[in-house]
């Protein structure tokens, strides 16, 4: 059996609960469902996190109906403690329970509730207090990289490494911070460049429409995959519209799990199936014509042709002006 480099797959429901414990745990049961790894909310305190008088982005004034402000929006996104309890318990041994902390007094709470990963977002690569704190857990870590230049990737990862990360334990994701990203500005080859650049493990944060750009990351090698996802892309809130739906999110792993088994081991040998169609599709030398006993071979009284057996034509030379030991009719397999 092929070795089959898997995929760590994210299902990120982000604040797609919209404030709702029931339908966080509704998501969690959608990525269940589809397959994925694990299921990744996101953690603040809005107080901590935005100013009051900030405005929202443009994808989130285009998502959201009434005039609320970009803080009153995510306070109103915010899961307590005890909905975190509750839904790390609903994961149960079922699906990896993941959020992204946006705050110190998040990473406290994640981190006393003992996740395995902590999920860095775009908007902290340049937060070095933020940086310092999640690196001295002793965990592993992913970061997003998304609106962020090479050197500015290149800081965020020198802090993470000086500050306490085991270089094996940090995954780094190429993202592009546009909600829908537009497909020519994905610059998928991007992550490999991050890939190489850093010599770390890599992935991709998909904020594409569809399936497609994901599962060719795959393809190209990242390690992780980050997907939005929504029970319903005509809720109301900020990331729906940029979300894939439960069956969508299903295509989209199955069409990972695919590719995986596409790839292979990378050894060029034939496959187990195509041995049979070998002597088949090939070709082996036999006469052209009616050769006498004692003719020498030639190109004009040999030929390649599918026969099923016989001497293959990789050995042309060596044939050509040897002595026939018998007579050969017209599509006889030669024998020396």
């Amino acid at each position: 059996m092929k070795h089959i480099n898997k995929t760590f797959i994210i299902a990120e429901a982000g604040v797609n609960h919209n404030g709702s414990v029931e339908i966080a745990k509704k998501l969690v049961d959608a990525a269940v469902s589809s397959g994925a790894d694990a299921v990744k909310f996101q953690t603040f305190k809005a107080e901590n996190l935005v100013c009051k008088g900030m405005e929202k982005a443009d994808y989130q004034k285009k998502n959201t109906t009434n005039d609320e402000s970009q803080f009153e929006m995510i306070k109103s996104l915010e899961l307590d403690k005890n909905a975190h309890y509750e839904l790390i318990k609903y994961c149960d041994n079922n699906i990896i329970f993941l959020s992204t902390p946006f705050d110190h007094e998040s990473i406290d709470l994640l981190n006393s509730l003992k996740l395995p990963i902590f999920k860095i977002p775009s908007g902290e690569i340049t937060n070095y207090p933020y940086l310092k704190k999640i690196a001295g857990l002793n965990k592993k870590v992913i970061l997003s990289t998304g609106m962020s230049t090479l050197e500015e990737v290149r800081s965020a990862v020198k802090i993470l490494l000086n500050e306490g990360v085991d270089k094996t334990d940090l995954t780094i994701l190429h993202a592009t911070s546009e909600y829908p990203c537009p497909i020519d500005e994905v610059n998928l080859l991007a992550m490999k460049t991050l890939g190489r650049e850093f010599n770390l493990k890599f992935g991709y944060s998909d904020h594409t429409e569809g399936i497609v750009v994901p599962i060719s990351a795959v393809a190209l090698g990242a390690s992780v995959i980050e997907k939005h996802f929504t029970l319903d892309r005509n809720m109301e809130g900020p990331d729906h519209k940029s979300s894939l739906e439960p069956n969508e999110l299903t295509m989209m792993i199955d069409g990972i799990r695919r590719i995986e088994k596409a790839l292979g081991d990378g050894k060029k040998n034939p496959s187990t199936s195509e041995i049979k169609n070998i002597n088949i599709a090939r070709k082996f030398i036999v006469a052209s014509k009616f050769i006498k006993s004692g003719e020498l071979f030639t190109s004009s009284n040999i030929i390649a042709k599918r026969s099923g057996k016989g001497i293959s034509p990789i050995n042309w030379n060596k044939v050509i002006g040897q002595k026939a030991k018998k007579d050969f009719n017209e599509d006889q397999i030669i024998e020396l």
